[in-house]
């Protein structure tokens, strides 16, 4: 028996009906980092060492884009046998990081261009003995009256 969808990676997201990424904010400078950190703050200059876990922004701006044609070495496991080509998006959140991750099934390059608005969303990267395991995407927000590309 499978059992409920897990994050692929712990402690960089949040799941649920408003799913969000997970940053660490230096308690000296203020400086937000992502994926989290610990032990040092990577800012230049900042002595900091602590850190607070805090929720990012949910929606960004495309800032790049591409195509992933050819199938990542390991331990990159694929969804599909064969391989099935996947759109990745670099996108700007509100907190200035720029945050890279892949595109919401159903979703390709023709879907995206720079500075066009995605939302976080979390689907499953791959399915093992144990269950789903579970990553973030960038889902393109459609306006009202845009048709959908799907």
């Amino acid at each position: 028996m499978a059992t409920a969808p897990t994050p692929a990676v712990d402690g960089w997201f949040t799941t649920g009906d408003a799913p969000a990424l997970l940053g660490s904010r230096c308690t000296a400078c203020a400086a937000t980092f992502f994926p989290p950190t610990a032990g040092f703050c990577r800012r230049p200059g900042c002595p900091g060492e602590e850190f607070e876990t805090v929720p990012l922004s949910r929606r960004g701006t495309v800032w790049s884009y591409t195509d992933a044609r050819y199938q990542p070495p390991p331990p990159y496991v694929p969804a599909t046998d064969p391989y099935q080509p996947f759109a990745l998006a670099a996108v700007e959140l509100a907190e200035g990081l720029v945050v890279l991750g892949q595109v919401a099934e159903g979703y390709g390059v023709g879907d995206l261009h720079v500075g066009a608005e995605v939302e976080l969303v979390v689907e499953t990267l791959y399915a093992d003995e144990s269950g789903d395991r579970t990553t973030w995407r960038w889902k393109p927000v459609v306006e009202l009256g845009e048709e959908a590309s799907q």
